[in-house]
């Protein structure tokens, strides 16, 4: 008896079929059950919004909330004119429970204005232009002839001012002055000497704790500021960008292999001038005083341009970029011969999006879809979170055995609460409810994330397996462009909707669930990081770089499962098996040529990045004298650097990110094309001439009669 034949390790290599002509015309629908799963949950989603929209008042986020759980601000209210909210005492915002309640333990009404300048009660109760201007910060109800401690006893009044600014229409003590000292405005004038400024001080004193808080959110202010100022020039920084991705393309397109060499040097260049400058600014600060200060020794600065005024930051700066420029040299060097392989790939990729320019224009339709989804799920989320009723909860200064318990504050006055604890008050808490609906509340809240997550992915996937379809069809056709369809974008988007949509949508639901599970170990993360168990922070830590790795794995394994369903129309586990034998029958190609073609794109939208950020630098720092009338005066001109260089980089990821589907495609399409033909005339390659040069790959011409 013989023995039976090994099987392949990787499955059996494609055999050659004379009919195989690119995509499968003659298809049928794929994955049905998860498609009805998914119309299902999107039905789902649909009623979970329409309950949402008609429970929710997205009031409870525009307004802030006063301590009788009325709107600040709000038209059409006796409170239309005080649009701002006022704390009584805003020390006991420090307390923990604010991390429980999400509520400050103090009185809270709504103010016209805030307070600016600094008072006692005590003080201005003795001058009545002063204590008409304190009753302005008094609930209802104070008359000139109540003493102080009837007052402050009834909680009528707070028990001093302070100057104050408004943030997110609130009224947050100005502590610190320009220098960045911490001040009192003195600006009712009654240092009488009896120590009015000893108080101040003692004020001062009890609210540094509070005083980083304030600073950075004075920082928010400031980079607000500089926003409203420069955002044209931002958005004429993200067309540039734009501009130059789609000339960078359009170059691509004709010129490949020099584009390709240019932007390696380019690159290189570029990272050198970096090094060039961070040498410059760092000795430039060598004789100035305190700018060896360490960056250990500096500390936490919410001032970003401090860190640029020491010498330690400039040589961090050049260390990183020397680093980077010394890599990407080594890369080059070692993989010079896979670079020409790849520079070929890249010269069809060119050649496919230029049969195939609708393509470039595909992302546009992928954002507006993705733009639908985040806004659906945005609005979705403010309307669950504003859809509870207001708590009450009983807030009291000495010891209460009601404190913290629900009340209703409009027979307050009168309860048993009220009389067994004099001082307390029945303020607003927060927002919640007992209903059968508020309790599930957390729940429909997890479904909008997790449909969030699924159809964003389902977009994504839509947009790989259309691409795919159109330039497979593209390789696999003998005469090009005339065996290609007339529109190939629209053809492969109609083969993936009509017959796709159940492997788009289980393709993309086994990268939702990793997801979602990453979002739950960032969370437990963030709720454990005041915990001493090493081992717990320690195991999940190992979960989260886990998870991490498999959603990576996940991306790669289902784009290359979608190019196959394009080109043959099977299921998804079928699918993503075939890709994943034919990429490990080919596992040295995978790891250096089709990484390689990678990183030569990384490349591109580096460059791209670096040009449109040195303009940006030189243009908002004010470096060039041209400059100077033009550019914006800004507080940090970081931001809008910031700003233009990741949005340039988002741009550059949108363009680059067909060429990285096309590279994709044709690089399996190449591989099975190694395997169907072997370049005889029975079986030519489909594979362009350059390319075949470059492997030694040769079609044999049929031999002449």
């Amino acid at each position: 008896m013989e023995p039976e034949e090994e099987k392949p390790q990787y499955g059996e290599p494609r055999k050659y079929d004379p009919t195989f002509k690119g995509p499968i015309h003659s298809r049928g629908c794929t994955d049905i059950a998860c498609c009805v799963l998914f119309i299902v949950a999107i039905l789902a989603y649909v009623a979970v919004g329409i309950l949402a929209w008609s429970q929710g008042d997205p009031r409870k986020v525009i307004y802030p909330t006063d301590s009788r759980g009325q709107f600040c601000g709000h038209a059409g209210t006796p409170l239309e004119q005080k649009p701002l909210l006022f704390y009584f005492n805003i020390m006991k915002c420090a307390s923990p429970m604010v991390l429980l309640e999400f509520q400050c333990p103090t009185t809270q009404m709504c103010v016209a204005k805030c307070p600016d300048k600094f008072m006692t009660l005590v003080k201005a109760r003795l001058i009545p232009s002063e204590f008409e201007y304190y009753k302005q910060f008094c609930k209802e109800g104070v008359t000139n002839q109540m003493s102080v401690p009837d007052i402050l006893k009834g909680g009528l009044c707070p028990a001093m001012l302070t100057p104050s600014k408004s943030f997110t229409r609130r009224c947050f003590p100005a502590l610190a002055g320009k220098d960045g000292s911490i001040t009192v405005g003195n600006s009712s004038g009654f240092d009488d000497g009896t120590g009015t400024i000893r108080e101040a001080k003692d004020l001062v004193d009890g609210v540094k704790n509070a005083t980083v808080v304030m600073e950075a959110r004075q920082v928010v202010m400031k980079v607000f500021e500089d926003y409203t100022h420069s955002w044209y020039w931002i958005l004429l920084g993200l067309v540039i960008a734009m501009l130059t991705s789609l000339l960078f393309i359009v170059l691509l397109r004709f010129l490949a292999g020099i584009m390709v060499w240019v932007m390696i040097v380019m690159v290189i260049l570029v990272i050198g001038y970096g090094i060039f400058h961070c040498y410059v600014e760092y000795a430039a600060l060598k004789r100035v005083a305190g700018s060896d200060v360490t960056l250990q020794d500096l500390g936490f600065q919410t001032d970003i341009t401090v860190y640029l005024q020491i010498r330690q930051t400039w040589l961090a700066f050049m260390i990183i970029l020397a680093i980077v420029e010394v890599v990407i040299i080594l890369i080059l060097i070692f993989l010079r011969k896979r670079i020409l392989i790849a520079i070929a790939l890249i010269k069809e990729a060119s050649r496919a999006i230029g049969h195939v320019m609708s393509s470039l224009f595909y992302p546009i339709f992928t954002f507006l879809l993705l733009a639908m989804v985040i806004a659906y799920w945005a609005v979705t989320a403010v309307f669950l979170s504003t859809s509870n009723e207001p708590v009450y909860k009983v807030f009291n200064e000495t010891e209460c055995k009601h404190s913290r318990m629900n009340c209703e504050p409009a027979n307050f006055s009168t309860s048993d609460m009220k009389a067994d604890c004099q001082d307390s008050e029945c303020l607003f808490a927060f927002y919640g409810g007992e209903t059968a609906y508020h309790k599930y509340l957390i729940g429909l809240q997890f479904y909008n994330v997790f449909l969030f997550f699924w159809c964003a992915n389902f977009v994504t996937a839509l947009g790989q397996m259309t691409l795919a379809g159109a330039f497979s069809s593209y390789y696999w056709a003998f005469v090009k462009p005339d065996d290609m369809p007339a529109f190939p974008v629209f053809a492969a988007l109609g083969r993936s909707l009509r017959y796709h949509t159940g492997t788009l949508a289980f393709g993309s639901l086994i990268l939702s669930i990793v997801q979602i599970i990453r979002v739950l170990l960032e969370y437990i993360d963030h709720k454990l990081k005041g915990a001493h168990n090493k081992c717990t922070r320690f195991l999940l830590c190992c979960l989260k770089c886990c998870f991490w790795c498999l959603e990576k794995f996940v991306k790669f394994l289902n784009r290359n499962a979608y190019i196959m369903v394009a080109i043959y129309g099977k299921n998804f586990c079928t699918s993503a098996k075939d890709a994943f034998f034919l990429l490990m029958r080919n596992m040295i190609r995978v790891a250096v040529l089709d990484k390689v073609t990678d990183f030569l794109l990384f490349l591109g939208k580096l460059l791209i990045v670096g040009i449109v950020g040195i303009f940006a630098f030189f243009f908002f720092s004010g470096r060039v004298k041209a400059f100077e009338d033009t550019a914006p005066h800004l507080h940090y001109y970081w931001v809008p650097i910031l700003t233009v260089v990741v949005g340039s980089y988002l741009i550059a990821h949108g363009f680059f990110s067909v060429y990285a589907m096309c590279v994709d495609t044709l690089f399996l399409c190449f591989l099975e094309d190694l395997e169907r033909n072997d370049g005889s005339a029975e079986r030519p390659y489909l594979m362009p001439e350059s390319l075949r040069k470059t492997l030694n790959k040769k079609n044999k011409t049929p031999p002449a009669e």
